[in-house]
């Protein structure tokens, strides 16, 4: 499970889902060092812009202190399948 932080009230949270996937494998993915696994990727799906921390919290902080007016942001976690897991183990991609 990926996650659609915030959706403008005009678009669907499954839109604003493949647009940050799609902006993901696009643009950030071959940008990625391979360090940056397990950190979390926030992406205003609208411009592109994107910001990359250790914690959920932190990475749309970033976001809404550098682009404020963002309105369809979607979250992950690089290298997993889910932003987060309710119970068991977190499922990396590869698995």
């Amino acid at each position: 499970m990926t996650v659609a932080v915030r959706s403008a009230p005009d678009t669907e949270p499954e839109e604003t889902a493949r647009r940050g996937h799609e902006i993901y494998e696009r643009d950030i993915k071959p940008a990625l060092a391979e360090d940056q696994h397990g950190r979390y990727v926030a992406i205003d799906v609208d411009s592109g812009c994107w910001t990359i921390a250790d914690t959920f919290l932190g990475a749309t902080d970033d976001l809404y202190e550098r682009h404020p007016d963002s309105c369809d942001v979607w979250m992950l976690r690089v290298g997993y399948r889910a932003a987060f897991n309710l119970g068991g183990r977190p499922l990396r991609s590869s698995e």
